[in-house]
């Protein structure tokens, strides 16, 4: 139960990111503005959990080699992803770009096929045809008109997606000889680090607006938004495992579009309300036949 009410915070903090975003960007906030903050907050939060868990010594001890593809992991995710992401929170729906980044896990398995050279189970291509599908009905909602509404946005949302997921590819890659703690640290730092310097050469970078309201809401995006959604998730993981913790974690989509809807009256179509149905549904799909296989794996093994 406590790994399951652990997920599901998490699950729900990142919903609430473009709702933080959306609302600060109606006070005249940018999307450099914004990322930069919010790393520069969060990053010695980060620091300091990662400090206390694993300890200064284990941090600097990692390989370079480690370290190094860490940092460009998160450059591609948490500095160039997030930019396409909060630039296209200022194009579409917040509904929208939570249910389109949720369709990473499937192109994981795709990077994973691809590298590897593996042809995905007949369930797994079930999986990816529904996500896909999804997508696709989410984006133009079977109407021209919210074709060309979501198509930049969307399409800056898909390439975050990707992003991310090779970020998580690189995870498999690296995480085994630095720990998962001491991969997420080195490569939020050299996002923020990168986003510093972007923002420093920046001409928008003094446009910050530090009203009493926008206080609240940048520590909301930092605190309940990343920092406590990347705590409660990493220890949700930990109790349950990722296949059950990534079955929780669907609730996250429909929490940023009743969110949405409430807070900017943001609505989805009948067809889009379909597409998010066949992208949580190609997720499950995903997570079962990957539950499966490592079923299937551990009996060989014990065989």
């Amino acid at each position: 139960m406590a790994g399951i009410a652990l997920t599901s915070i998490g699950a729900v903090g990142f919903a609430c990111k473009g709702i933080f975003a959306k609302a600060l960007y109606v006070d005249g906030w940018n999307a450099l503005d914004l990322l930069t903050t919010r790393a520069l907050l969060a990053l010695p939060i980060i620091a300091a959990w990662a400090i206390s868990v694993v300890g200064v010594r284990t941090l600097i001890s990692a390989p370079p080699r480690a370290i190094l593809g860490a940092a460009a992991a998160g450059v591609g995710c948490y500095y160039i992803g997030a930019l396409f992401d909060f630039e296209a929170l200022q194009l579409i729906d917040a509904s929208v770009e939570r249910v389109l980044l949720f369709s990473y896990p499937s192109m994981v398995v795709v990077f994973h096929a691809v590298i590897y050279r593996e042809r995905p189970a007949k369930r797994v291509l079930a999986a990816l045809a529904l996500t896909y599908a999804g997508i696709l009905m989410v984006v133009t909602g079977l109407d021209a008109s919210v074709l060309r509404g979501n198509l930049t946005g969307a399409g800056l949302v898909l390439a975050c997606a990707v992003t991310s997921a090779l970020y998580y590819v690189a995870g498999d890659r690296w995480t085994p000889s630095i720990g998962s703690l001491a991969y997420t640290f080195y490569a939020l730092s050299a996002a923020t680090l990168c986003l510093a310097l972007h923002r420093l050469i920046s001409p928008a970078a003094l446009t910050v607006n530090w009203a009493p309201r926008d206080i609240v809401l940048v520590a909301g995006i930092v605190v309940f938004a990343t920092v406590v959604p990347m705590l409660a998730m990493a220890e949700g993981v930990r109790r349950l495992g990722a296949p059950r913790a990534s079955l929780v974690s669907t609730i996250g989509p429909p929490t940023t579009i009743l969110l949405g809807a409430w807070l900017f009256g943001e609505r989805l179509h009948s067809a889009q309300w379909l597409g998010v149905a066949l992208i949580v549904a190609g997720i499950l799909t995903l997570e079962a036949a990957n539950r499966s296989a490592r079923k299937a794996a551990s009996a060989s093994i014990g065989a």
